[in-house]
């Protein structure tokens, strides 16, 4: 039943992103909603490695052989603009990044589909995941 009512949550999360990215004019305090359902996931999945901050410091770092990204920089590293879709495709392995690949970081979306198996709704809770990921890496970008 909890799995359900999880599934039911994700879907909602993958609809309201898709209205939020897709209309400029949504309040802050409604994308701030958004973004904050992702830092328990981020705080799960990506901290040790990245850091509670999104710096690269995780308690991990010096296990790697490549040093983790600071998340909180991708807008400068992209001419100050966040790219969205582009980090959605990397959380979910489609697209290769230093650091990110098969031996050194986990790819996200293989393993939110594993933990989805059985469920009613695998591909939308996958989705949900990564979003809440992306809009949470979104709302940490220093200016």
């Amino acid at each position: 039943m909890f799995f359900l009512q999880g599934m039911k949550a994700f879907v909602f999360l993958v609809v309201w992103a898709a209205f939020v990215w897709g209309n400029p004019g949504v309040s802050s305090a409604q994308e701030e909603e958004v973004a904050a359902a992702g830092k328990p996931a981020y705080d799960h999945n990506c901290a040790v490695c990245h850091g509670t901050k999104g710096k690269g410091d995780g308690v991990a770092m010096n296990l790697l052989t490549v040093k983790p990204a600071d998340l909180t920089q991708i807008n400068k590293r992209s001419d100050g603009t966040f790219p969205f879709w582009r980090i959605y495709r990397v959380i979910d392995g489609r697209e290769e990044t230093k650091g990110h690949g098969t031996s050194e970081m986990p790819i996200w979306g293989a393993e939110f589909r594993s933990q989805a198996a059985g469920g009613p709704m695998p591909e939308a809770y996958t989705r949900g995941r990564i979003l809440e990921l992306v809009y949470y890496l979104q709302s940490i970008q220093e200016k």
